[in-house]
């Protein structure tokens, strides 16, 4: 699936209707946060909630920046793809 960019979010869109989006606001100038998965019932089960999340490792990656993966989907994507354990932002000391 194609996804369209801007700032923040990344999604597809056709005729008017959102299909799938995730958005990841910034935290600080280093990191974003994926605070939201939505991927339309009639696409579900098909991995594109998968290639959302792989979108926005990779824009991170590109950017340099680091990912706190807040909304569920976004957590369970991280827990099992350790690969993606190069941007997971660091959780701060207490």
């Amino acid at each position: 699936m194609e996804f369209q960019h801007e700032p923040n979010r990344i999604f597809n869109e056709q005729n008017g209707k959102l299909l799938a989006e995730v958005t990841f606001p910034d935290i600080d100038d280093q990191s974003y946060v994926i605070d939201k998965t939505y991927v339309d019932d009639s696409l579900r089960g098909q991995g594109v909630a998968g290639q959302l999340i792989k979108a926005v490792v990779e824009q991170a990656r590109a950017e340099g920046k680091t990912l706190e993966p807040l909304c569920t989907y976004a957590r369970h994507a991280f827990d099992t793809h350790p690969e993606y354990a190069d941007v997971l932002r660091p959780t701060p000391e207490a």
